[in-house]
Order: C-alpha cells, then sequence, then structure tokens
C-alpha cells in the first residue's frame, strides 16, 4: 500500500534520529568503557590504526606478505584483549558497536534494495496517529467511567440499570486487558448517553498502549473522508479505506449517522466483511436498536454485524443530560 510523501516524509526523520540516538548511545558506552579502563581506549586506538599501518606496509614495499601477517597478529591479539576486558566488566561481547532497534535494516528503513518491515510498521502507525486525532484519547479512560449516573433501582425482574452498567464496565476492561489480534468483535448498542462511546475510547487507549494498531473513528466523518480520497486518486485507492481493513483493532462510532448512499453502504460491507474474513477484530457503538439496523442496511451487512459481533447492551437513561442539570 502507498502512503503519501508526508508520512514517508516524516517516517524517514523517525528513522534518521533513531540512527543518532544509536550513535550518541554508542559514546556513552564507549566513554564508559574508558572510564573504568584505559587501556581499553588505547587498545581500541590500536586497531583502528590498522589500516592505516597495511596502507604504509603496501606503500613502503618489502616482504610484504610477512608484514600483513605480523599486522595481523598483532591486530587479533588486541581485539583479544579489549574483547576480555569487555567481558570482565559484564558487558556484552558487541558493547563497541552501534545497536540498531532494526537489526534487519540497520534503522534505514530499507533492506536488499526493499522497503524493511519496520518502514511499514512506522508508516502504519503515523497514519493510524493522524486518523486518531480528532479522537479524545486522553480523555475518556475506564477509571473515569463513573456509575453514579445509573439507577441502582431493579425494574421488574430486571437486574438494576446500575448492576447492569458495573457488568459491562467490567466485560470492557476485561477486553481491552486482554486483548489479541484473535480478540471477539463486539457491537455496543444502546441510545444515546449511555456511555459507549466513552468505554469504546477506554479500549482503544488501553489497546494502544499495549503495542497495537488501532483506528478510531466516527462513521460519518470516515465515511466522508474515504469517499473523497477515492475520487481524489487516479488508482481510485483509498489510504483511510486499506488503513480501516488492516489495523489490529477498528473501532467505528456512531454507526447509522453517516448519510446513506450507495457509496457508504458499500463501503460499509467492505470494511465489515474484509475485517471478518481476515479475523481482525471490530467494535462497532450505534443507537440502533436490531430492528433499526435490518431496516437500514442490507442483509449481507447486517449478517456482519448481528451475526458475527458479540452484543453489548448499554442501559439507563441520558448521562449528558442528567450531567448538564446536576451542574446547573
Amino acid at each position: 500500500m502507498g502512503y503519501s510523501n508526508s508520512t514517508y516524509a516524516e517516517a524517514r526523520a523517525i528513522l534518521e534520529r533513531q540512527r543518532i540516538r544509536n550513535e550518541e548511545e554508542l559514546e556513552k558506552r564507549r566513554e564508559l568503557l574508558y572510564a573504568r579502563s584505559p587501556r581499553a581506549k588505547q587498545l581500541e586506538q590500536d586497531i583502528a590504526k590498522t589500516s592505516i599501518a597495511a596502507a604504509r606496509i603496501i606503500f613502503k614495499g618489502g616482504n610484504l606478505r610477512e608484514e600483513m601477517e605480523k599486522l595481523k597478529d598483532r591486530n587479533m591479539k588486541a581485539q583479544r584483549e579489549l574483547e576480555s576486558i569487555i567481558a570482565g566488566f559484564g558487558f556484552p561481547s558487541n558493547y563497541l558497536e552501534i545497536w540498531h532497534k532494526c537489526e534487519k535494516c540497520k534503522d534505514t528503513g530499507y533492506a536488499d534494495d526493499r522497503m524493511c518491515e519496520c518502514m511499514k510498521k512506522l508508516c502504519r502507525d503515523i497514519e493510524y496517529q493522524k486518523l486518531n486525532e480528532t479522537s479524545p484519547l486522553e480523555l475518556s479512560s475506564f477509571d473515569t467511567f463513573s456509575l453514579e449516573y445509573y439507577s441502582k433501582s431493579p425494574s421488574g425482574n430486571k437486574e438494576s440499570d446500575y448492576a447492569r452498567m458495573a457488568r459491562v464496565l467490567n466485560m470492557c476492561r476485561k477486553y481491552a486487558g486482554g486483548f489479541s489480534k484473535n480478540s471477539k468483535s463486539l457491537l455496543m448498542q444502546g441510545g444515546p448517553g449511555l456511555g459507549k462511546t466513552h468505554l469504546s475510547l477506554a479500549i482503544a487507549k488501553e489497546v494502544i498502549d499495549s503495542g497495537y494498531g488501532v483506528i478510531y473513528v466516527s462513521a460519518p466523518i470516515v465515511l466522508k473522508k474515504v469517499e473523497k480520497e477515492y475520487f481524489s486518486f487516479q488508482n481510485n485507492e483509498s489510504n483511510t479505506l486499506n488503513n480501516m481493513m488492516e489495523c489490529d483493532l477498528l473501532i467505528i462510532d456512531d454507526l447509522g449517522t453517516e448519510f446513506e448512499t450507495k457509496f457508504t453502504a458499500s463501503t460499509m460491507y467492505n470494511i465489515l466483511n474484509s475485517r471478518m474474513l481476515t479475523s481482525k477484530p471490530t467494535i462497532i457503538s450505534t443507537n440502533l436498536s436490531l430492528g433499526d439496523i435490518e431496516q437500514r442496511y442490507d442483509i449481507r451487512t447486517v449478517s456482519r454485524i448481528i451475526g458475527t459481533m458479540e452484543r453489548i447492551e448499554f442501559v439507563g437513561t441520558d448521562i449528558r443530560q442528567k450531567k448538564k442539570f446536576s451542574n446547573g
């Protein structure tokens, strides 16, 4: 998949900073070794002078083979002594080598004239971050989800809203804490203002912190973005659409508020179908009832939503209204 020039430039800049850090860390390790063993500094300098000495031997002529063998023997002795000093301090054998974050490409982004997997992942992460910029991930967490606005009074034979939402909160915590690429897909369903967005954002934040690639999007906003990209590229390829299909976890908020067109309907089906076929987890939050979903979407999309996702029902009355009145 191709990325924008700005994404590639940002990725290259990140790798350049990584290479600089690698060199700075090597110098710090070298200074530490020299402080503990001045002899190590002398040995490393002697080893570095080998190429100069070899050039002088070639230039002056004489018994070239004999002189080179002597130089080689002296070099090997110096290396063995230096290695012994390093090992004596308990340092690894590659202590005086640059430590790369990616050994395959040496943090250049390319190996064997092909883009390295680390570069591809870096580009994906940058794209995901751009998509998540409009999502208030830092404002929502499990710890800030309050149950105080849910009624503790049972309704008939049913459990109270408080008890139900306490179970929902616990389910979401466990989902985020145990997330893997094989996790199940979730359908968060219920009226407006019941905490669906808050808990889906809390899941997103924790899963991202665990090192997974997460995209959190609002259905109407992202579908409009996909449509714009699709019709602006000559090859009709959308980076946003591809990223949504490939990320470890896709969270679609406000399903059902998008503008209904053949394109948006087809796109939504393609996203859900692609992720289902590749067993990638998806979380959908919606104010629509099951009946509303069946009326709004075609049978293929309905089967992907209702047939493959675990349903989590949110209950209560609009918390945003309660907060508004309590603060008033």
